[in-house]
């Protein structure tokens, strides 16, 4: 029997095998009253959709493929959305692979963030109307295609007057380096912060928003031919400091100690050697936070860090964020509304970021995957 692939990634992770069936009973007139895993009305899937695709986990370049997925019915809680932009993200690329801590049942569609405009609602949608501007609430729904129907508590509104790139790319970095700057210390203005990755979208989203409230940062990046053309551009976004990571070890760094505070907080999405240099310039009682591990080597902290300076070592995922806050939706809402009013003052801006087209994936598939990336791709539906 042949199961539609409009039941992958419609509304989790982890769609259990019993649920594709129920939705393709749903898709084919029949109902069963003991689920409600889908809120789709019956009736037959007459429309389509291009996507991307995976039917195996894999190296992206070779299991992603363009093709179609049926789309259910607008049941009368669910949304018809036009996909408008999605990135590609490392989380994206990493669930792709397989290596993600989680991973949907394949055939999936891939992505996890972008924004949709609203065509068409159901009759007992409250919170949204046709024209508005959607983003994932959660990741794992789908993002790389053209149309999807999704449930109206699956979404969440953004104001449709702020720039597409910014609003494809507000739901996962932006996000997580609001959390980051609020959660774990009590940052006031003239406080440092210290980060590597500084060129991420998580970096340069921490550069932005810390800017906006007083906040100094020492960024962190690799070495590289144009380092001094990225420092200009790190520094024209409101960098205070930006310097290769050889330079964590040099006598400089106490000179800049002198007119800029210790930091209290360090952000880590490197891992390895890194995040240890980092560890060594937190001032006391100051938290080392890790988002991420690109160097995939472990973090190491030495015990005179823990016993002399008290320094606090913890984790950051926003996926898990927003699932424990997921009960308490003006937190999230609260948060969006801040992170757009930046963005609509100028003072939060989208990553650099290279469009392309649906059709020419895989030229962002290969070049999201490439070192030294310092332009998001984003695919263009």
């Amino acid at each position: 029997m042949w199961l539609p692939l409009h039941t992958v990634c419609l509304r989790g992770h982890a769609v259990c095998r019993r649920s594709f069936v129920v939705a393709f009973l749903r898709c084919s007139g029949h109902r069963d009253a003991n689920v409600s895993h889908f809120s789709h009305s019956a009736g037959r899937c007459a429309q389509t959709c291009q996507a991307l695709i995976y039917r195996n986990y894999g190296d992206p370049s070779r299991v992603v493929q363009l093709g179609k997925v049926d789309l259910p019915p607008v049941g009368a809680k669910d949304v018809l959305v036009k996909m408008l932009a999605a990135p590609v993200n490392p989380s994206d690329i990493n669930m792709i692979q397989g290596t993600y801590a989680i991973l949907p049942d394949v055939p999936a569609v891939g992505g996890n963030e972008g924004v949709a405009q609203v065509i068409e609602v159901g009759s007992h949608v409250k919170s949204l109307k046709t024209g508005d501007w959607v983003i994932p609430r959660d990741a794992g729904l789908g993002t790389w295609r053209t149309e999807a129907v999704f449930a109206e508590d699956d979404v969440i509104s953004l104001p449709n007057d702020i720039p597409l790139l910014s609003a494809a790319t507000l739901g996962v970095n932006p996000c997580t380096a609001f959390r980051m700057l609020s959660d774990f210390e009590a940052l006031k203005p003239g406080d440092s912060v210290i980060q590597n990755a500084a060129n991420s979208g998580v970096g340069q989203a921490v550069i932005q928003i810390a800017a906006a409230r007083g906040i100094n940062t020492i960024n962190v990046i690799r070495d590289r031919p144009e380092f001094t053309q990225l420092s200009d551009r790190l520094k024209a976004m409101g960098a205070t400091y930006v310097i290769r990571e050889e330079d964590l070890r040099r006598p400089e760094m106490k000179e800049m100690f002198k007119t800029c505070s210790k930091p209290k907080l360090a952000l880590n999405g490197v891992g390895g050697k890194s995040a240890t240099e980092l560890l060594r310039h937190l001032q006391f009682g100051g938290s080392l936070v890790t988002y991420g591990g690109m160097s995939k080597q472990p973090v190491t902290v030495p015990v005179s860090a823990l016993i002399f300076k008290d320094v606090k070592v913890k984790g950051f995922w926003v996926t898990q964020w927003k699932r424990v806050h997921s009960h308490d939706g003006k937190l999230f809402r609260g948060m969006l509304d801040e992170l757009c009013s930046l963005i609509q003052q100028g003072k939060l801006t989208a990553p650099a970021c290279t469009e392309v087209g649906l059709q020419d994936y895989h030229k962002a598939l290969d070049a999201a995957m490439q070192p030294f990336t310092s332009s998001k791709q984003v695919l263009i539906m």
